[in-house]
Order: C-alpha cells, then structure tokens, then sequence
C-alpha cells in the first residue's frame, strides 16, 4: 500500500503542473510563463493522468490515517474524480470560450507585486506569447457555442485586450530593459485577440443559436454531485430552498412591517425596500461607497469580538473589464501557497455601458447604499476576505487543501456572515431587511439553478420568480438570468453551503466563545463542510 502523504504530493504536483489556472490561483508561480492547454492532445493527457492518480488513491486505505490524512485523501480523491468527470463528461472547453480567455493570467502578474518587475515581466512575455496559439487552439475546439456565452465572451476577451494596451506601458517603464523582449508578443497578442473578437462576432452575425446553454438533468445533477460534495439529492435541495424562500419571507414582511410601519404584507416589504433603494450610488461613486462600507465592517467586527482578525491587505476596485458579464461583484484572494505580502481584490461593476438608463438605475436601486453593506459582509469582512485570509494560514503535511476550497464552505461562510453580522446588529434594520432579500435571493439561486437547467425555465418565468417573491429590481433579475445560463451548480452552493455551516455554528460546544468557534470553524483551510465536521468533532 503507498504511503499517502508522498503520493499525495506527487498528485499534487501533476494538478499543478498540468493546469496553469489551478496553480495561479493556488499561489504557485512555477507555471507563470503558461497558458492552458486545451488541445486534443493535452486533455488526453491531463485525463490519462486523473486516471493514474484516481487508481493510486483507490489503493490507499484511508482507515490506517489519521484523522487529518483522511480529510486530505478524501478531498484529493474528489478533486481527481470531478476534473476527470469535467474533462470528460461536461467538456466545456470546447463549447465555452470564457474558459479560454488567457486575461485572468495575465492579471495576476500584472497587478499583484509577488515577485520584482522584471520576474513578473518575464513571465507575462512567456504568456503573451503564448497567447496566439491559444486562441488558434480555441477558435479550432469551440463548438456549437451558445450564443450567450459568446456574448459575454466578446465583452470579456476585448478587456483582455484592453488590459495589455492600458497596464503594460507603465509597467515596462519600470523596466525598461525588458521592451524588447515583451512589446513584440504584446503587440502579436493584441492583434490574436482582435482576430479573435472576429470570430466570436461572425459566430453571432451569422444568426446561429448555438447549442442551448443548459445542461440538461443528467448532466447538471452529476455536476451538482461533485459541486456540492454533500448527500442531498437534487430533489431535497429544491424542496429546501422553496421551504425556505416560504420562512425568509415571512421574516422579510416582519422586518418591512416594524421598519415602515403597516401590515406584514408583501406590499409592504416593497415600500419599505423602496425607501431604501432611494439611497444609492452611480457608477462615479460606487467603489468609494463600497471602502467606506469595509472600514464600518471591519470596526465592527473589531468591536463584537467574534472573530479573529487579520492585518492582510484588501483593495477594493472597480471590476476589470475582461472579468464583467457574471457576476456584480467578486473576491480575488492570494492562493494559499502564496509566500509573498500581497492584496486580495475586492471588486465591483457598475452598471455595463450599454444598458438603458432605466436597467442601470435599476441595478443601482437594488445595490442600494445599505445593501453595498451587506455586501462588503459576504465578500470581504467578515465574509470571504477575511476567511481566506484564515484559510491561507493552514498549513498540513500535504498541500491538498491549497489547491482550491469547497464553494458550498466558501460561499455557505459569506452567506452565514451576513446573518451573524445582521444579528448582532450591524446597520440595523435597513441591513437586517437587505440581508433577508438576499437569503431569499440565495434560496432563489438554488431553485433557478436547478429549474433552468434541468426543466428549461423561460426567462419570463425566472423573472417573474425574482422580480416578484424575490423582491429584486429588474436589472438584478436579468444579470442573475444570464448568469443562471453562464454557469451551472455555482449557483446552489450558496444556499447549500449555508445550510450545512449554520449547523456547524450553532453546534458551538458549551464553554467555547462565539469567537474561539468561528475562529476554530476557519482553522481548517477551506474544506468541504461534511469534512470540518470531522475535524471539529462535530
């Protein structure tokens, strides 16, 4: 029998090598000159390897662990399966073009200081020139793409685009022994992404629909399988989030009634979430409000002393361009293998350029000031930022747990943070009825997800579901439409995940304080919650 904790590196190894996405994002920069490789060829490759390394786990008695071990067997043993079970069974690289967009590399070494300039540069020529071969790769695997991903895709290859034109001259005149070097293939990967941009666009002017983006039942509840990591069936996660959607509703009308005064109706929860929504930023002012929102947060949460706090830095940015289409906001963390003191990104969009002035107003109503303060909780303070800042201190005999994080854990934490920090009393009640629409919109995550997916939703009928028990503004719904078709099971880890570590806290031992469990509950890295369950002796 091997021994696991060497085989387990190796496996390691091979992960990180053979995908240049998963070791940037894990802090590894021994792959930084790369770009993915999505050839016939390579996925063969990288499937031959998954399998080698899913037989070599299978003859691993994880019984003769200790308990540490087994979370880590157990966790390696389902990465492998589910990377085999997408290269396989999913194949989105060859009907998804956001998968082959090189802009989130380049990013990452343009933006982040890990290592000096000429380093980073280095390794950004080595990307760039590999960018014309990727894009040649892609444009020779894509097919039958759905239309809305090669919507979303022309937005975000052209920010791609943008980002070298507009960041790379100020770096190199930090370095200017480096010009000859980079602005040759700088200059060929531009003109690959206008080529590219090309091709997208005739895909759309020549009136194909693609294939449908949903996967279908089969397909999505596999894919939920190895998302969630739990053993809720499909059909249990439904009923649940419509269970919930009934109980949150009830609390909102409540919460709407005490505000504004009147009954507990819904009409109610619609004059008192009106009344908030007047208070909002535009597309000049939303990233000041959103810093403003983490320094209350962060004094908070310093305040109530129920978690420990962190000194790592966290800048909060307008979203770039190549990223927009998704979703409204998101949370860049340093991975944890990261060794140098950098910056997770907090980001956000406003409003995408081309809407009318009644769908933008629209979404700054729903993102409304007391809302963008729940929103700083679930990404940033005390949600993900400060949690992945915890998860980036573990450390094991194996670095298993460094490869990527349980989206269930990750997002069930944020969700989890804005009612514990709406509980305490964080903005009062105007927060306390944003976090309540949002437990709605977590739960209504979970049921587009699924009805989308697997019994083909018309918008009309999602819209109506957002727009009406949901209580979203109208361009909320629509983002979150396009999103429900972008993606697939992303979508349900928020209420899942939510579901299974509001357990996990509420079984605080006695004696223990809110803040040694919370802390406790973050010490583990970012695992699937059924595991930190074991390790926590839950």
């Amino acid at each position: 029998m091997p021994e696991f904790v060497p085989l387990a590196e190796r496996i390691v190894d091979a992960l990180l090598e053979s995908d240049p996405v998963t070791a940037s994002y894990a802090g590894d920069h021994r792959f930084d000159s790369r770009l993915p490789d999505h050839s016939a060829a390579a996925v063969s490759a990288r499937i031959a390897m998954l399998r080698d390394a899913g037989d070599a786990l299978s003859g691993v008695d994880p019984d003769s662990l200790e308990a540490e071990d087994q979370v880590d067997h157990a966790i390696l043993s389902a990465r492998v399966e589910r990377d085999l079970f997408e290269a396989t069974e999913v194949r989105e690289h060859e009907w998804n073009p956001l998968l082959h967009n090189p802009g989130p590399l380049l990013h990452g070494l343009i933006a982040r200081p890990f290592a000096p300039l000429d380093e980073r540069l280095t390794s950004l020529a080595g990307r760039l020139a590999a960018v014309p071969d990727a894009l040649a790769t892609a444009r020779a695997v894509l097919r039958d793409v759905p239309r809305v991903h090669t919507e979303t895709a022309i937005g975000q290859f052209a920010g791609s685009a943008q980002l070298i034109r507009d960041e790379l001259p100020a770096l190199l005149a930090g370095e200017p022994g480096m010009r000859a070097a980079v602005e040759p293939v700088a200059s060929a990967a531009v003109a690959a992404f206008g080529e590219f941009d090309g091709w997208l666009r005739a895909r759309l002017e020549s009136g194909e629909p693609g294939r449908d983006p949903r996967l279908g039942r089969p397909l999505w509840e596999a894919r939920l399988w190895h998302t969630l990591d739990t053993e809720l069936s499909a059909a249990e996660v439904l009923s649940r989030a419509r269970e919930n959607v009934v109980r949150v509703g009830e609390e909102l009308r409540a919460a709407a009634a005490e505000l504004i005064g009147g009954p507990a109706t819904d009409e109610t929860v619609r004059r008192a979430l009106d009344s908030l929504a007047e208070n909002h930023p535009d597309g000049s002012t939303i990233v000041g409000l959103v810093k403003l929102t983490m320094d209350e947060a962060t004094d908070f949460v310093r305040r109530s002393d129920v978690l420990s706090l962190v000194d790592d830095p966290c800048l909060i940015e307008e979203m770039p361009e190549f990223a927009r289409g998704v979703a409204v906001a998101y949370c860049d963390p340093p991975g944890p293998l990261e060794t140098a003191d950098v910056p997770t990104f907090y980001c956000i969009a406003p409003a995408p350029a081309d809407w009318t002035q009644a769908r933008t107003e629209s979404l700054y109503r729903e993102y409304n000031n007391e809302m963008l303060r729940n929103l700083t909780v679930h990404e940033a303070m005390p949600g993900h930022f400060l949690q992945l800042a915890h998860a980036r201190r573990f450390r094991s005999a194996t670095r298993v747990r460094a490869l990527g994080w349980s989206d269930p854990f990750v997002e069930g934490w944020a969700v989890y943070a804005e009612e514990l920090m709406a509980g305490l009393g964080f903005g009062g009640l105007p927060v306390r009825l944003q976090q309540l629409k949002l437990q709605l919109r977590m739960s209504l995550n979970a049921i587009l997800d699924q009805q989308v997916h697997c019994d083909a939703m018309p918008e009309a009928e999602a819209m109506a579901l957002m727009t009406g028990p949901g209580f979203q503004e109208e361009g909320e719904a629509a983002g979150k439409w396009r999103r429900a078709l972008l993606t697939s099971t992303q979508l349900s880890t928020y209420f899942v995940g939510y579901s299974e570590v509001a357990a996990i806290a509420a079984a605080r031992p006695f004696g223990a304080t809110p803040k040694a469990w919370h802390d406790a509950m973050l010490a583990h890295g970012s695992p699937p919650p059924r595991h930190l369950r074991t390790l926590l002796g839950v």
